[in-house]
Parts: structure tokens; sequence; C-alpha cells
């Protein structure tokens, strides 16, 4: 075996277009390696400065029958030297692996895009999977596009041909081909991608000078085959100065969660059961036990948020994490933490539904289920990031209301946010504001519900000497913490437990506009639809349209001014992924006329179908159902 040799300091030579941002989907069967290809390039991008976004996409089936509609998994990522907040409407570039990744993907393509497919794979049997009666690699219905037509099973296989590999194990390198080519087409360095491909496959040298010289195969193809008229270059983007890393929601939940615990000075106990899309959560947490977490992996939901009742009970910090169907296992357990008024930090990485639904495409449909669905009146705080960064700083503050006001705190995200990466510049430890935990000790006058100012009661720690108390899910009396049947104590508990959560709106930032401060049209969105409504409102006013932004990050308590803020605009318009959940909310509180955007498809909201919904309200002045 030996690698190709050759410089790429340089770069590509020949013809150079320099180009703000690029959109570029890898798709394929689930056993290419398409997240893999992925990420790679994203990391690539990510070192040579751009501003990045991505959006995996893969199949819920464990493993659909390969070259199946089914199976067919993807990567999209943008690239961009200005700020960007999406992974992009449509991908520039498609990189198809067989016939069903053609078929599946080929309508995003934007007319006259780069179309690079493996030939190879258009064999009979793929492309009957794929339902195609034709080859459309000859009967023409790709003439829209820029098709490049490369065999990687024939190059994988002549350039690995003395390797010593099975046929099985050299087609697997194809996914480094393909990548080898794209390197190759935007000008990267092939350098670091060497190393990090002999770092990932450290434990096989034959296996990773395989993937090497694959790699080098496909960036070398491009410079001799002539395949491009030229190639691209994207400079870095301008970003704050500082340390960056690439980072998922789901790395910067768990990392919050590290940091929330080093703020506090307590111990982190962390008790889930694994479930797409939150499982990652639980993978990272266990690898930091030396920062003081403890992960628990439970027998199912309720035990998950059983145990960490019982451990915020002993004076640790609390979290459990699951999507929505465990979600609605754990609303007892959920229950009795604002029965008995205990710091809980709860994690909601939503998922279509309803019960398991899709379970690796996103959706926002829980909302409803968190506020409301549990038995009787149960009030708790729920906070949504708007971005894979913002999940860390949201973390902290999750846990920051969850210990200083003695109540649970959903932490809602969504499958686009946990698996989205983007750039994530490190803070300073001096940016991080500690965490205030007092655990009573004062046995003087003490009693187990005796309220402060924000009605909260003390977090004693079992075993305190004279702060002895029970405590559980029947009603107690107001100050003692009896058990207690009384009518008015009862009706006076509930009001008390929802005034110490709306008493929270008074110690949260106030709500934000991006854009004017009054106009046509406020677009009202939270968590992971960030990117897309923000880059609409701002494309919008670019075209002259008063068009502003606004979105929440806090949905329980609204922070005090949202209603104030609403009223100044002519056409309120809250999108979100579900049939209109933050809209009846605004509707029913502040008596508005708003509108919903609202899609149930699995997917994200794209710019361009949210700046269609909302333009016929800025030009015509019409009342319009929306529909994206």
């Amino acid at each position: 075996m030996s690698e190709l040799n050759g410089g790429s300091e340089g770069g590509p030579s020949g013809s150079v277009e320099e180009v703000d941002s690029v959109v570029i989907r890898f798709v394929g069967d689930s056993g290419d390696g398409m997240q893999l290809t992925g990420t790679e390039f994203t990391r690539t991008a990510a070192l040579s400065g751009n501003d990045i976004s991505t959006f995996p996409d893969f199949p819920s089936e464990i493993r659909a029958p390969a070259g199946s509609l089914a199976g067919v998994s993807g990567f999209q990522l943008q690239f961009s030297s200005q700020e960007i907040f999406t992974p992009g409407d449509a991908p520039d570039v498609l990189v198809a692996m067989n016939p069903a990744a053609l078929k599946t993907n080929l309508d995003d393509l934007v007319k006259g895009g780069l179309l690079l497919v493996d030939s190879g794979a258009f064999k009979k049997k793929n492309l009957e999977l794929a339902c195609y009666t034709t080859n459309p690699l000859e009967d023409g219905s790709l003439a829209d596009y820029r098709l490049i037509e490369v065999d990687f099973s024939k190059q994988v296989s002549t350039a690995l041909r003395s390797s010593g590999l099975s046929t099985k194990e050299i087609q697997r390198t194809r996914n480094f081909f393909a990548l080898g080519l794209i390197f190759w087409l935007y000008g990267r360095d092939t350098e670091p991608e060497i190393e990090a491909i002999r770092r990932k496959f450290a434990r096989s040298k034959q296996i990773a000078d395989a993937n090497v010289i694959s790699f080098q195969s496909g960036y070398y193809l491009g410079e001799t085959a002539g395949f491009f008229d030229n190639t691209y270059r994207v400079p870095p983007a301008k970003l704050l100065p500082g340390r960056y890393r690439n980072i998922t929601g789901n790395e910067a939940t768990a990392l919050g969660v590290v940091a929330a615990a080093q703020l506090s000075g307590s111990d982190v106990f962390y008790g889930s059961y694994p479930i797409t899309p939150a499982s990652d959560i639980l993978h990272y947490l266990a690898g930091y036990s030396r920062f003081g977490v403890t992960v628990f992996q439970a027998e199912d939901e309720i035990a998950a948020v059983a145990s960490t009742i019982g451990a915020s009970f002993g004076g640790a910090i609390g979290v459990t994490g699951t999507s929505g169907p465990g979600f609605a296992l754990k609303q007892e357990g959920i229950g009795l933490a604002i029965a008995v008024e205990l710091p809980l930090v709860v994690i909601n990485v939503q998922r279509a539904g309803p019960s398991t639904g899709m379970p690796t495409k996103t959706e926002q449909a829980d909302l409803a289920q968190v506020l409301v669905g549990r038995n009787g009146e149960s009030p708790l705080v729920v906070i949504a990031p708007a971005t894979p960064a913002e999940c860390f700083e949201y973390m902290i503050e999750a846990v920051r209301l969850s210990v200083e006001h003695m109540c649970p705190v959903v932490f809602l995200t969504d499958g686009s946010l946990a698996n989205g990466t983007e750039p994530w510049r490190l803070p300073d430890r001096e940016e991080l504001k500690t965490i205030r935990v007092e655990h009573h000790t004062d046995p003087d006058g003490f009693a187990p519900f005796l309220r402060n100012d924000d009605f909260v009661r003390p977090w004693a720690v079992p075993g305190t000497p004279g702060v002895e108390h029970r405590i559980g899910g029947l009603e107690k009396e107001d100050v003692t913490g009896n058990v207690c049947y009384d009518p008015l104590n009862h009706e006076h508990m509930t009001h008390v437990r929802e005034a110490k959560v709306q008493r929270i709106a008074s110690r949260i930032p106030l709500a934000e506009i991006d854009g004017s401060e009054s106009g046509d049209v406020l677009l009202v969105g939270w968590g992971g639809t960030f990117g897309a409504l923000h880059q609409a409102a701002k494309r919008m006013r670019a075209e002259g349209h008063a068009v502003a932004h606004l979105h929440l990050r806090y949905l329980n308590p609204l922070q005090s001014n949202v209603g104030e803020l609403l009223s100044r605009y002519r056409h309120v318009v809250v999108a979100e992924l579900n049939g209109g959940q933050l809209r009846s909310i605004l509707r029913d509180r502040f008596l508005i006329d708003a509108r919903g955007l609202n899609k149930v498809q699995g997917k994200p909201f794209k710019v361009g179908e949210v700046m269609e919904a909302i333009r016929p309200l800025v030009e015509s002045r019409q009342s319009t159902e929306l529909r994206a």
C-alpha cells in the first residue's frame, strides 16, 4: 500500500472564483458514512475561519435495506465568509452516493447547481430500489444541473487494489474519496484532514491508510481530470475575537450542566433513560465525572426522574433528560417535584410525534405538554434556547432559576438544535455568574414551607440537625408542611406555587426586538427556528419592509414586556413547527389577533418560505391565512 504524493499547501491551481457562501449536502445510504463526511468538512470549514451551520438528517430506521429510499442519510452544511444563521435553504452542491439519495434530494438542489454522483452505484438493482424506471444519468432528466459523474467504486478499487483489504472494506472508503473531491473544489488544505483520519482510525493503520489514499485519490482526481471549470474560495468570516470550537446543541447542553456544577459548587446527578435525540447528552456527561457529575442510566423514564428528584432532595443539582414520549412518562414525577418544591431541571429534546413519532426529525409540538400536561394546577418554568451555542448559556440559567426558586425548570430544545452545529466562542470564566445555592441549616424557627418574599421555601438537606421534616406528593399545610386536606389551604397553596413561578418574570431580562420598535409585521418565534426567522426578517428589512423579529427564550413565565412589544405592530405572526401552540398562549394572554405560520413536516423552516408567507402582509396589507 502506498500513498499518493504531492503537496497541498498552495491549494489547487487554475482559475479560482471567490464566493461569500456555499451550501453542500452529502447524501447516501445510511452505511455510506455521510454524517462523518459532513462532519469532517464542517470541521475543516471551521478551522478555515468560516462561519458554519449544519443540519444532519438521518433515517429513523436502525438499518433500512441498503439502497432503499427509506435508508437515505444526509448532512447539509453552509459555510460562509459572512455571519450566517441557518444551514441554508437549498444546496448549491449535492453529492449523491446512489440513486435513492439522488431521488430523495434532487428537488432541493438549486437549478444550475453542481450535482456530483457516484455513477458506479447506478446499477439496475439500485435503480429499482429507488423506483427509477430509467437511469437518470442517461435519460436527460438532469439537464438543469451541472452533472459530474465519477465512478467512486472503481476509483477506490483501483487506488486500493494492493491494500490487502476486502472489497467491502475498500468500498467503505468511498465517502473519503468524495470528501477529497470537495476539498479540491473548495481549495481546502488536505494535511489537517489526513492527520484527522489517522487519529480517527488509529486502531487500524491499514484502515487509516486506505481512507487517506481514497481521500487523496479524490483530491488529485479533481485536480487532474478537468471536471470543473474553476475552483472556489470562501474567505474567513469576521467573527468576534476569541477561541472558538464547533459545537452541537447537545454538547453545549452537557457542558452547560458541567459548568453549572462548577458555578454552584455542587454535585450534579443526571438520571436519564436513552432516547433519540436526547441520548447524546447522557453520553457526553458520562465523561465528566471528574467535575462532580454522576450519571445514572435508569431502567425507564419514571425511574430516571424519580432518582433525580431524590438527588435534589439530598442536596445535589438534579437534572434529567429525555425526548417527547419520554417526557410524557416523566410527568407524574415532575408533578411530584412541583408539589415538594425541589430544584429539578428536565431537558426535553423535542422530536416529531405523537407517540414515538419520527425519532430523528425535528418539531416543536411539546410546548403544550410541557406547560399543562400534568394533573392538577402544576406550574413550572420553561426555557428554550435559540441556537446550539445558546444551549450552554441557557442551561446554566435553567439550573440557576431551579435552585434559586426551588422549582422544576424545563429546558426545551429540539432535534435541529441538538444535532446542528455552529462556531461557539469559549466564554471566560469571569463572564459566568456564580449560582447561589443555600442549604438551610438553622433550626431556629425552621419550617419546611416557610417562604421568603419570592415565595421560595428553604432547601433543607436530610441529615441536617434540627431541620428534620417530611415531604411528599400529598398536599401540605402552608408553612408546616403537614399533610392537609383543608379546601382553602389547597387553594392557597395552589396560588402560591403559581405566584412563585410568575414572580420569576421580575428576575429575568426584558425581551428584545430585532429590528424597528414598531411596524407592519412582528415575527415571533422560539427555540430552533431562530436562524430562519432572523434571516427572513433581516432580508425583508433589506427590501424596505417594516418587519421585526422577537424570539422568546423564556416561555413561562413570559418576560414582563412581551405584551407591550406585541401591541406595537399591525400584524403579529407566530412561526412554530407545530399547529400553533405559542400563538394560542399569546392570543389568550394578551388578546391580540396573532396569526400562525405553522409547519409540521419534521423539517425546519426555510428562510424563503417564511419570507413568502409574510410578504402579502407587508405588500397588500390584507388579512391572509399563512402557510409554510
